[in-house]
């Protein structure tokens, strides 16, 4: 066992605060990583106040780790020491079960969190980013191209590869046109990737306060939601839609905006059931769908896309200390666009 340092939520109710624990001894087929930047995701704070339900205390979040690699195991053939990595949402997967399918790993039975899991072997908690270094297998270790800078790489563990995922399952590329609902830490990936994608993007937001952001990243057009004319102007217009809010909104009407055969995709999970008329449907066979960050397989594709095309993430640096007062600012919408921890600052 090695000794790890890290901050943690010890109940749903109180703040992070400093932890130290233990992490596993590598096995021959693990990958030591030594943590330079975590990105801190919405989810972080969803799983740290137990709003989804099974929580486990003390937890220790983050999912999106950029590092370097200090040791590898005697079995280890991808990585060696000194080599740019992450790992993301998940460590450790079901490989033997009839279901295994490496496209859609991250669908199946048998999937190990990065942090509020159960560990494989031991059944102790898995503890995420927010920590000094992580011991991965290597299946789940990825390989950050030596052109991108590692903290605004982080997010790409997450809100990237969520983005990406829908974006390439629905055929998102010249030709097509591609709405972006929400411009925020999920939003602002999908209009740099769609963009470099060649798709003709378009951002959806409340307001038309980061409508030069937008533009600046990528974004085509950029429409208010608030302007009833938005939704009378872009009726029948759009292939697909990417939906990054949890936020309550009018689903039919955004439903219409779509063309025939168009896909409506959620990401962002609302706190209420999603109210759908048949209608909005049935009237031009449109699709809702859903999407959850992606393969291994797929995360690695669109690291190497973005090291093609020099693609990061937008982001505040944050110390470790200022975790707690991050939490409430992406509360309020205040980050542009995602923080990341600098754990030097452990």
């Amino acid at each position: 066992m090695s000794n790890a340092k890290g901050y943690a939520a010890f109940s749903a109710t109180t703040p992070l605060g400093p932890f130290s624990f233990e992490r596993r001894e590598p096995r021959e087929d693990d990958v030591v990583i030594d943590i330079k930047y975590c990105g801190v995701c919405h989810s972080d704070i969803h799983m740290v106040r137990d709003e989804w339900g099974g929580a486990s205390y003390p937890m220790v979040p983050g999912h999106e780790i950029v590092g370097v690699v200090k040791a590898v195991g005697a079995k280890v053939t991808k990585f060696k020491a000194g080599d740019k990595v992450g790992v993301g949402c998940f460590v450790d997967s079901c490989t033997t079960c009839n279901h295994r399918d490496e496209d859609i790993e991250q669908y199946l039975p048998g999937l190990v969190m990065t942090y509020n899991s159960p560990e494989v072997g031991t059944g102790k908690p898995t503890y995420g980013g927010y920590s000094d270094h992580i011991v991965v297998k290597e299946g789940y270790v990825l390989r950050v191209p030596d052109n991108l800078p590692l903290d605004a790489s982080a997010p790409l563990l997450c809100a990237g590869i969520t983005l990406w995922s829908p974006l390439k399952r629905w055929n998102a590329g010249p030709g097509k046109k591609v709405a972006i609902v929400g411009m925020g830490g999920l939003g602002h990936m999908g209009v740099k990737l769609g963009h470099a994608l060649r798709a003709e993007i378009t951002v959806l937001s409340q307001s038309l306060s980061k409508k030069e952001d937008g533009l600046r990243l990528g974004a085509d057009h950029y429409y208010a939601t608030r302007d009833a004319e938005t939704f009378e102007k872009l009726q029948n217009h759009f292939d697909l839609i990417i939906c990054t809010v949890s936020a309550n909104i009018d689903w039919n009407a955004y439903l219409q905006l779509l063309k025939p055969d168009g896909t409506f995709v959620v990401l962002g999970i609302p706190e209420q059931q999603i109210p759908i008329s048949a209608m909005p449907l049935v009237s031009a066979r449109r699709t809702i769908s859903g999407s959850m960050i992606g393969s291994i397989k797929e995360t690695q594709e669109m690291l190497d896309f973005c090291g093609e095309h020099n693609i990061v993430s937008e982001i505040e640096t944050i110390t470790i200390d200022q975790i707690n007062d991050a939490y409430e600012r992406v509360l309020k919408s205040d980050v542009r666009y995602r923080f990341v921890i600098d754990m030097a600052s452990l």
